[in-house]
């Protein structure tokens, strides 16, 4: 029997999103998945795992609340940003009638989810300065439902000027949803846009324990909207979407002593960042070292250079961007500690 015949059409053309994990690679020094380098330590506290968890943790859901500055009601909590992703193309979007938008190179999960569940995609490929091209984005609005915007942008880093995600919402006023994804948004906290609940309905805003919080294994994210939003999510959420040893690790990790934790997390990191930018720079190998407002960094290699394949074999895996639109020659570093930092500016060094 071919099992094959009996799989939905979509998912038989579908290519997995290639996480980290899935591209795999053997080494010591692991920087293609912007995760922090550092593990921290909990302890369980929750001895109940003979119940099953709460659907929407109390303290989670409170505790993040007040750290984004927001009301409980305007927040739900789910298995990661990824999964908050696909929960509101199951809310708002009719398979094989809606679409999404997108505008690449950005994260990848976007398209794979909607491939999954067949609701059609739209790119509009930002502008050279890898910002938003408005007036491509607006010829393209017919149909669509959700607008997904990161910012700051993986894999480029950049920031998404403010008074073009405004132009944005205006655009998609009585139309879509406009989706900022704020995954990273811990190294750059003054250009959120959760003030902005109150004047646009409907935004949206997507967030993780993943990055500047260092709990990318506990997979715990957020959807922060306005209470008609989270309404619509509640009824296609999974009825226990965190375990519970997960909402007893992140209620820990949103405690007063956590969040001052995490952002001395930023503060380390983004000094780590300043002084490997600044080595990169001075190695002839490199033509150019994008600003990042993220963990991570952006880095355009000379031409002839295979920098990726040289060092994924010495075991310093990396991110090669090079096939996404607009990113020829450009690998993706996380930001590690100093001494794996160290470790590729010397194996770049010896590249001749």
């Amino acid at each position: 029997m071919d099992i094959n015949q009996l799989v939905r059409k979509n998912v038989q053309k579908l290519t997995p999103y290639q996480s980290a994990r899935r591209i795999g690679g053997k080494g010591d020094v692991w920087l293609n998945a912007n995760e922090y380098p550092v593990a921290p330590h909990f302890e369980l506290t929750e001895q109940t795992l003979n119940r099953y968890p709460e659907p929407q943790p109390e303290q989670v859901i409170s505790r993040y609340a007040q750290y984004a500055g927001v009301t409980n009601e305007q927040l739900i909590v789910s298995r990661g940003a990824d999964e908050a992703i696909e929960l509101l193309m199951r809310a708002f979007c009719e398979p094989e009638q809606d679409s999404i938008l997108y505008c690449p190179p950005t994260y990848g999960m976007y398209q794979v989810s909607a491939e999954t569940l067949g609701v059609q995609t739209k790119t509009v490929p930002t502008k050279a300065d890898w910002q938003l091209d408005l007036d491509a984005i607006k010829q393209n609005l017919d149909s669509v439902k959700l607008i997904y915007v990161c910012s700051p942008n993986n894999p480029t880093g950049n920031l998404i000027h403010p008074d073009d995600i405004k132009s944005l919402l205006n655009m998609a006023k009585d139309r879509a949803l406009v989706v900022i994804d704020e995954a990273y948004i811990e190294f750059s906290p003054e250009s959120s846009v959760i003030k902005w609940l109150a004047t646009y309905p409907h935004l949206v805003i997507l967030r993780t324990l993943s990055k500047a919080f260092a709990l990318a294994g506990l997979r715990c994210g957020f959807t922060i909207a306005n209470k008609p939003v989270i309404d619509a999510l509640q009824k296609v959420i999974a009825p226990y979407p965190l375990a519970t040893p997960v909402a007893d690790i992140a209620t820990q990790a949103l405690s007063k002593d956590g969040i001052n934790t995490m952002k001395l997390h930023v503060i380390n990191l983004n000094n780590q960042k300043e002084k490997f930018a600044n080595a990169l720079n001075q190695l002839s190998i490199v033509e150019k070292v994008y600003p990042s407002r993220s963990n991570y960094l952006c880095v355009k290699f000379q031409d002839d250079k295979d920098v990726f394949k040289t060092l994924w074999n010495q075991g310093i895996i990396l991110r090669d961007q090079s096939k996404s639109i607009g990113q020829k020659n450009i690998i993706r570093i996380s930001i590690g500690t100093q001494a794996e930092c160290e470790a590729v500016i010397s194996a770049l060094k010896a590249i001749k």
